[in-house]
């Protein structure tokens, strides 16, 4: 998925409002919330990295980040703690754990050129002990469990769009969710789709929050808030 900046959008920002046919949640199907559409962002960027050798963008900006990687650092995450990042695209998020010491992370996206450019990313940067490996997080295959941190910053925004029956792939996502993170595990959600009373909403069946993490804010007509939710929850 590709990203705005931090403060400015992000990977899927949604429509809300009555132009198109929006669904029962309110967003208006895209076609970033499909498949096709992120198999041909990941080729095109693909052929961009081997090229000219460009990343490609940070989802939600580099802040996003550091703010995550702060957060694991401030609550003494173990390096060696199992971390999973949900959709992780160009892979870049991997590289910046990696950088911090974390030994233990895995990256997977349903893109098979994302895969592969993300392999290429890593391998670049000299972090082959990285894990990544081409799944639809609604559809698992029975490898993925036990981890102590999943991190999504975009993919359940993307879901949120399906034209397909989105509010079901939520309810999957969630279940998923529950699946591979461990019991008091972590899940660390990035969202400018989602408000927080949403997202709490959305997870509110075995998980509960953990702790809300600063993000920008923005003041218009008199009125200020956050145009990103950034929210800890942990499995119960």
């Amino acid at each position: 998925m590709s990203a705005g900046a931090d403060g400015g959008g992000g990977p899927a920002v949604a429509a809300r409002s009555g132009d198109g046919s929006p669904g029962e949640d309110g967003f208006v199907p895209s076609a970033l919330g499909t498949r096709e559409h992120w198999d041909a962002v990941y080729e095109r960027e693909l052929r961009t990295f081997r090229e000219y050798g460009d990343t490609g963008e940070i989802w939600f900006g580099e802040e996003s980040m550091n703010r995550l990687i702060r957060w694991l650092q401030k609550r003494k995450i173990p390096l060696d703690a199992s971390v999973l990042d949900i959709g992780t695209g160009n892979g870049v998020f991997l590289v910046e754990l990696a950088k911090f010491g974390f030994s233990n992370i895995t990256g997977i996206d349903y893109s098979p050129s994302a895969i592969q450019l993300s392999g290429s990313i890593t391998e670049k940067e000299g972090f082959s002990n990285i894990k990544l490996k081409v799944e639809d997080f609604l559809n698992l295959s029975t490898q993925l469990s036990g981890f102590h941190i999943c991190i999504d910053k975009g993919t359940f925004d993307a879901i949120s769009l399906n034209p397909d029956s989105a509010t079901e792939k939520r309810k999957q996502y969630v279940k998923s969710l529950s699946r591979v993170l461990k019991v008091k595990g972590f899940f660390l959600i990035t969202s400018c789709n989602w408000t927080k009373e949403e997202l709490l909403n959305e997870f509110s069946e075995g998980f509960e929050l953990f702790e809300e993490l600063p993000t920008p804010k923005f003041s218009f007509g008199g009125r200020s808030g956050n145009s990103v939710a950034a929210l800890v929850f942990q499995k119960m």
